[in-house]
């Protein structure tokens, strides 16, 4: 007997067109080829989703539009960067550690065109905006016939070991910051696009059999070929479609749709002594499964995996489940279950047609109807005995399913935040812990103008951006935004009831809460606004970004000076411990111009920048408070209140440590004649001479000496 065998030519999805179908001898399908039952090398649904890097690993050929793994074919070790941060005068210094990598990851075995959503650990690396929440550099192989090696790659091995991977689409990662990974390579998965469209299973089995397969199917979203052979793939199209094989000249065809292709007689219903009975047989409803369930990938739930039931009424408790590693909506899915519960239901009754010579040319796979019978029968087989033809026939479910209804069920999806640009604000304050500081300090914070904004890469350079030093990576994000309604004077001595401060945040990601007295007391909602630093207890939400904040404290931590000094578009910072970064400089950049650079994920070739002037203000004194004077038999003793820049809290009823390594203060004193005089002390104390104060009233200012630095002045008017 002459048979048409499939067979398989290099059977691995790893290399350029790899499997092919084998030829065509005859013109019949020998059953126990192409429907043979066990030992099927099909892909599965878990295939897809776990990423690998082993050698031998099959490249699945990818479809229309399908979420895939792949696989890493190239990595670096992992790149470390530090950067060393002061814990102040007494304190060991702090080095942080940060790590990136640089990786391949081969996606499909023929051409993509392009490739969406990427997902880490289960979160979104890049949107469906293109934007990548974690920074890194990315470049994307499409697989054309011309394309050449990465140039990360050819650096790295050697143009001579660096294939192009023409035909294949492979994407690079350069860099990935992983600290959001644990400091290892994530496990991806990738939204490839291929430019298919919606390809039918028709379309995937000619080109995965190079052509000697044709017809058409049903519609997919996406279909990835994977597995251990052609023929594993193409059998699972087949099953999960309802489809079959049937000869076609030189090829097959894969079909999916009855239409009679000839009309017999059965002889042999009718022979001496051969009882129709004998033809015909029906299987007991109990051998259909009750629930067919069908396993697919949902485009409208992010890949994830789908399943659709059909179930018949009446007798029986089996079950099937197909698994069919292909995106389909809802529908799609839904109708292929009821198609195959209807086939199922259809094939129960099986007929032995015998009849003459002139039925040899139909082949097993051919569709025919039977004279006098009703519906239409699959050819599964044949057979030439005593003369007699006898064909194998399976009846087919009738007439075309109706449009099925399915819900593909609510989606949870990894949140597709946007990132925006990077706003980055620098600063020199006081520390914002009771630390003594030997260096100045500039306080960093930085956010973004999406919610998705997680930190960038900061960068500083003391010698107007000759050269960059590295500082490791922003704290967590800050809520910054601007002064829109100033609060105009007020005093730093009592609470302000009566000023109130309207501010502009950048997103409406960004929020603030109130705080009662005892959390003001331990520095809660500490913000600065321009150039003062404030805290305050009570907030209104105007707008989804704009905020009313009252019962306020002014002038915190040595800025009263910089009281009613704000106007509006002003910066506006929530200082927490956790959203800012500080840095430590040489004491030789005081009175120098420091530039800050930050490059965020969603910054692309604009990072952020800033500059500010070192005056000292993270190092000096704090100016003394409570001038005051009296006379005393002619002179003026002026007398004043020293402050410190450790304690801030006056927690104990006594004097605030001194913080510096010899108490000093210098007055200069202009008198009224125009005549200016220095005067230094080391008392919180001074006396003025009748004779100076003759020519009129003396303006002294006095500032506290510190070892890096003399605090602002704090005034006052000697008068005669």
């Amino acid at each position: 007997m002459a048979t048409l065998v499939l067979t398989v030519v290099g059977g691995i999805f790893g290399g350029p067109v790899g499997a092919a179908i084998g030829a065509t001898v005859g013109q019949v399908i020998d059953r126990d080829v192409i429907f043979k039952p066990k030992g099927r090398e099909g892909p599965r649904l878990s295939d897809l989703s776990v990423q690998t890097s082993s050698y031998g690993t099959m490249i699945p050929k990818v479809f229309g539009t399908m979420r895939v793994a792949g696989c890493i074919f190239w990595s670096t070790d992992l790149i470390e960067s530090r950067s060393t941060q002061s814990g102040g005068k007494g304190q060991p210094s702090v080095t942080t550690y940060s790590y990136a990598v640089s990786f391949a990851v081969l996606l499909s075995a023929r051409p993509i065109r392009s490739v969406g959503r990427i997902w880490a650990d289960g979160n979104l690396l890049r949107g469906s905006a293109g934007d990548f929440k974690v920074s890194t550099g990315f470049r994307l192989h499409t697989g054309s016939e011309d394309q050449d090696a990465d140039p990360l790659l050819v650096s790295a091995e050697g143009a001579n070991l660096c294939p192009a991977a023409r035909g294949m689409g492979y994407a690079v990662f350069e860099n990935l910051q992983l600290a959001d990974y644990g400091n290892r390579i994530p496990s991806l998965t990738f939204e490839v696009e291929t430019g298919d469209g919606a390809p039918t299973m028709g379309a995937v089995a000619e080109e995965l059999s190079g052509g000697l397969i044709t017809g058409t199917g049903p519609a997919l979203t996406g279909f990835s070929a994977y597995g251990g052979s052609v023929r594993g793939v193409l059998e699972t199209l087949a099953d999960a479609g309802g489809a079959w094989f049937a000869s076609d000249g030189d090829g097959l065809a894969l079909r999916d749709t009855p239409a009679a292709e000839a009309t017999l007689t059965d002889d042999g219903a009718a022979a001496p002594g051969d009882a129709a009975g004998r033809t015909r047989t029906i299987a007991a409803i109990e051998s259909v499964p009750r629930t067919v369930t069908l396993s697919y990938y949902d485009p409208a739930r992010d890949y994830q995996t789908g399943m659709q039931r059909a179930l018949r009424p009446g007798a029986g408790m089996s079950e099937t489940a197909i698994g069919l590693p292909a995106v389909l909506p809802a529908t799609s899915a839904k109708a292929l279950a009821e198609r195959a519960l209807a086939r199922a239901e259809a094939g129960r009754e099986r007929r032995t047609l015998k009849t003459g010579w002139a039925a040899l040319a139909t082949p097993p796979g051919a569709c025919i109807a039977i004279a006098g019978s009703p519906g239409l029968w699959r050819v599964t087989g044949w057979s030439l005995e005593k003369m007699v033809l006898a064909l194998d026939c399976v009846r087919l479910a009738a007439g075309t399913a109706k449009p099925a209804s399915a819900d593909p069920g609510r989606p949870v999806s990894a949140p597709d935040l946007a990132i925006g640009t990077t706003i980055l604000h620098a600063s020199e304050l006081p520390p914002l812990e009771d630390t003594l500081l030997s260096a100045p300090r500039v306080t960093a914070v930085a956010a973004g103008t999406g919610p998705g904004w997680r930190s960038a890469a900061l960068l500083y350079s003391t010698d107007d951006g000759a050269r960059w030093v590295g500082a490791g990576a922003t704290a967590a994000p800050a809520v910054v935004g601007t002064v829109a309604v100033p609060p105009g004077p007020g005093g730093a001595a009592l609470r302000d009831l009566a000023a109130a401060i309207e501010v502009e945040l950048a997103h409406p990601g960004m929020i603030l809460s109130g705080a009662d007295d005892s959390a003001l007391d331990q520095g809660a909602n500490l913000a600065l606004a321009g150039n003062e630093l404030i805290q305050f207890g009570e907030v209104s939400p105007l707008s989804p970004t704009r905020w009313r904040l009252t019962r306020l404290l002014r002038g915190r931590r040595g800025t009263e000076q910089a009281i009613g000094g704000q106007a509006a578009g002003d910066r506006f910072l929530l200082l927490e411990a956790d959203a800012a970064r500080a840095i430590d400089l040489p004491v030789a950049t005081l009175g120098g111009t420091v530039r800050m650079l930050a490059s965020g994920a969603g910054d692309g070739d604009a990072p952020a920048q800033t500059a500010l002037v070192l005056a000292g203000a993270s190092v000096v004194p704090p100016s003394p408070v409570h001038l005051t004077w009296s006379e005393v038999e002619g002179d003026a003793a002026l007398r004043w209140v020293r402050r410190s820049r450790i304690g801030w809290r006056w927690i104990d009823g006594t004097d605030a440590p001194l913080g510096e390594e010899t108490e000093l203060y210098r007055i200069t004193l202009t008198l009224g004649d125009g005549t200016v005089r220095t005067v230094e002390t080391g008392e919180p104390s001074l006396v003025i001479a009748a004779a100076d104060r003759i020519a009129g009233p003396i303006h002294a200012a006095v500032r506290q000496a510190g070892a890096l630095g003399e605090s602002l002045p704090a005034g006052i008017i000697i008068i005669t």
